[in-house]
C-alpha cells in the first residue's frame, strides 16, 4: 500500500521477487474482482504476469530475480531518455540467492535512482539460514544505531535552512554513523546507499522513506522489517505453514482436511531417515526447503548430516559434487521446477566428473495452481541429455521406496523424480527387484502396448480397462528407467505389437517419447508409436486434474487417440 501511495503506476515500475507477495498489489490494480478465481484454470495467476494488467511490469514466480529485472529496466529508461521510477522489491530469503548478488554487484555502478526494497520478515519458506541472514539480524537488533540515528535526524530537522543540508551531509559521508554503530554496512561499502530499517507496517513512515529514496542519484536500499502473517495470529504462530496454504479453518488456522494419504514427499522422507541409520556417509542436501522436500526429520535426526544451503539451487548442486568427491553420498533434495536453475553445474561439476550425486526431483511433472513458473514439465529433457546421468520415475510408492535405496547405492549421477501429492499404492504387487536400465512388465498381450513413465503408469491402466471394454488387447510395461531406455524390452515389443505407446508427464521434445521413437526408427522397425506426452509449451495455472484434460494426457482422451488410431 505505501509502493502504491508513493509511486505513480503503469508509469512508474514496481518488480516482486517471487511474486506471492503481490496479492495486494492486484486488488490496488483492478483486480480484485477476479480473486475467486484466483490460481484456477482460466483465471487470475498467483503471480505477476504482463498479459493480467499493464501494472505488472515482470513476470516472476522463480527467486532472487527482481535486481537483475529491475537493473534492466534502468539501464532500458536511460537509454532511451525516458523518467519513471524503477522499485524492486525482494525478500531475506531471496537475498541468499547468488544471484541477487550478481546484480548488486552490477547495480552499484549507477549514477542514476534504482531503488530496492529488502521486504525482511525473518522468514522464506522455511527459516533462513548463512550469513546474509545473521548479518540482517545485527542490523534488526541494532538498536543503538536505529535509535541515535532518529535522534539526530528529529534535532537537525528543527534547525531552519541547514538542517536537512546536514541530515543530507550525514547519509551521504562514507565514514558516517553508521560504519560505527552497525557491523559491516555491506550494502553502503559496495556503493549502494542504506536507508533503514524502516517498520513495513508503518504506511506514512515508509511513504517518507521511499520520498527520500527518489532523491538518490544512484542505487539505493530501503530495508524494511515486517512481519509474516501479521494481523492472523494462527500465520503470525505458524508461518511456513501459510507459505502456501490449503483450505483452513479461520478460528484456528488448521486444515479443514487434515486426513490425507501419505504424498511421495513423506515417503521419500521415510526411506531417508531409514537410509541414514544405515549408511553413514549418507548426506542431504537442500536448497531452503527441508519442509517442502521432506528433509525434515531427517535433520532433526541427522544434524550434522543436513545442509541447507538456502536459495541457491546451482551452489546446491556444486556444493555436492564436492561432498561426494570428498567421499560422501549426497541427495539433493529439490523441487523440478528449481532444478533447471542448475544446469550448467549438473553439466560441469557433476556429470563432467561422473560423481554418485542422487537429484531427488519432487513435484515433478504437473503441479497445478503454481502455473508456467512452477510446473516440473522439462526434468526428463534436460537431464536425460547430460552424459552420465541415470534418470528413474516410479509408478507408486513402494517403487519410490526401492529406487531411491537403489540410487543411494549407485555409483554414478542419478535423478529420480516423483510427483507432487499422494502417492499411488496400487500395483503393489508387482515389485521387482530394480536393476539398471530394466524395465517391468505388468502385462503381457499381443497387439496395443503401452509403454508408460512414473505417474503415467497409473493413467495406462485407466487406458487399458477402457479398451478391455471394445475387445482389444493391452499389454503395460512400466519403463521405470527413462535413461537408459530398455531396448531389450523395446525389441520384445515389436515382435508382435502393432501399435506402441509412450506415456509421460514431461514434454514431448526431449522426453521419453522420442527416445523410443528413435530406437524404432534406428532399427528400420515398422512398429508404429505414438507419442503421448505434454505440448512444448508452457502451462498455465489449474488443478492437476483439469490441465491433464486440457493437454490430453489423461485417460479419456489417450484413449480416444488410440480407438482413432486404430480406425485409421
Amino acid at each position: 500500500m505505501a509502493l502504491h501511495l508513493s509511486f505513480d503506476l503503469p508509469k512508474d515500475k514496481i518488480i516482486w521477487d517471487v511474486g506471492h507477495q503481490s496479492y495486494t498489489h492486484k486488488i490496488l490494480t483492478g483486480r480484485k474482482a477476479g480473486f475467486d478465481q484466483l490460481r484456477k484454470f482460466g483465471g487470475m495467476s498467483g503471480f505477476p504476469k504482463r498479459r493480467e494488467s499493464s501494472c505488472d511490469a515482470f513476470d516472476t514466480g522463480h527467486s532472487s530475480t527482481s535486481i537483475s529485472a529491475g537493473l534492466g529496466y534502468v539501464c532500458a529508461r536511460d537509454v532511451l531518455g525516458e523518467s519513471y521510477s524503477v522499485v524492486s522489491v525482494i525478500g531475506d530469503g531471496a537475498l541468499t540467492g547468488g544471484m541477487a548478488y550478481e546484480a548488486l554487484n552490477n547495480a552499484a555502478q549507477l549514477k542514476t535512482n534504482f531503488i530496492i526494497v529488502l521486504n525482511d520478515n525473518n522468514m522464506s519458506i522455511s527459516e533462513n539460514v548463512g550469513g546474509i541472514s545473521a548479518y540482517l539480524s545485527n542490523i534488526r537488533t541494532a538498536e543503538s544505531y536505529t535509535g541515535l540515528k532518529m535522534g539526530v535526524e528529529n534535532t537537525l530537522n528543527k534547525i531552519p535552512v541547514y538542517g536537512d543540508k546536514l541530515i543530507k551531509g550525514i547519509r551521504n559521508t562514507k565514514q558516517g554513523i553508521k560504519q560505527f554503530l552497525v557491523p559491516g554496512m555491506f550494502f553502503e561499502e559496495m556503493g549502494i546507499t542504506y536507508l533503514g530499517p524502516v517498520d513495513g507496517h508503518n504506511i506514512s513512515r515508509m511513504t517518507k522513506v521511499f520520498r527520500d529514496a527518489k532523491k538518490v542519484n544512484g542505487p539505493v536500499l530501503v530495508h524494511v522489517l515486517t512481519r509474516k502473517g501479521k494481523g492472523f495470529g494462527p500465520a503470525e504462530r505458524m508461518p511456513s505453514r501459510f507459505h502456501g496454504a490449503e483450505p483452513f479453518e479461520i478460528e484456528t488456522g488448521l486444515p479443514s482436511n487434515r486426513k490425507k494419504k501419505a504424498a511421495y514427499t513423506d515417503v521419500f522422507s521415510t526411506v531417508m531417515c531409514k537410509m541414514g541409520a544405515r549408511e553413514p556417509k549418507l548426506v542431504a542436501v537442500t536448497a531452503a526447503m527441508p519442509d517442502g522436500t521432506g528433509l525434515k526429520r531427517f535433520r532433526n535426526m541427522y544434524r550434522d548430516r543436513f545442509f541447507d544451503v538456502g536459495i541457491a539451487e546451482g551452489h546446491a548442486v556444486t556444493f555436492a559434487a564436492g561432498l561426494a568427491a570428498g567421499g560422501l553420498k549426497p541427495v539433493v533434495a529439490v523441487y523440478s521446477s528449481f532444478l533447471q536453475r542448475a544446469f550448467d553445474q549438473l553439466a560441469h561439476d557433476v556429470c563432467i566428473q561422473n560423481l554418485p550425486v542422487v537429484l531427488a526431483v519432487d513435484r515433478a511433472g504437473l503441479v497445478g495452481s503454481d502455473g508456467e513458473t512452477h510446473q516440473g514439465i522439462f526434468d526428463l529433457s534436460y537431464l536425460s541429455m547430460l552424459p552420465n546421468m541415470c534418470v528413474m520415475a516410479p509408478k507408486n510408492k513402494w517403487e519410490l521406496a526401492d529406487m531411491l535405496k537403489y540410487a543411494i547405492a549407485y555409483e554414478g549421477p542419478i535423478a529420480l523424480r516423483y510427483p507432487r501429492g499422494e502417492a499411488y499404492d496400487g500395483l503393489r504387487e508387482f515389485r521387482a527387484p530394480i536393476e539398471w536400465g530394466k524395465s517391468e512388465m505388468l502385462y503381457d498381450e499381443s497387439g496395443l502396448a503401452l509403454v508408460a513413465a512414473g505417474s503415467m503408469v497409473k493413467t495406462a491402466l485407466e487406458v487399458r480397462e477402457m479398451m478391455k471394454e471394445l475387445g482389444y488387447h493391452c499389454t503395460i510395461v512400466n519403463a521405470r528407467f527413462i535413461k537408459p531406455v530398455d531396448e531389450e524390452m523395446l525389441a520384445y515389443l515389436a515382435q508382435d505389437h502393432r501399435l506402441v505407446v509412450t506415456m509421460e508427464e514431461n514434454v514431448r521434445s526431449g522426453g521419453f517419447g522420442e527416445k523410443v521413437l528413435e530406437y524404432y526408427n534406428d532399427t528400420a522397425s515398422d512398429v508404429r508409436v505414438m507419442q503421448v506426452a505434454l505440448p512444448d509449451d508452457y502451462i498455465e495455472h489449474g488443478s492437476v486434474d483439469v490441465l491433464r484434460a486440457e493437454t490430453c494426457i489423461d485417460a479419456e482422451s489417450v484413449f480416444r487417440r488410440i480407438i482413432a488410431e486404430y480406425q485409421q
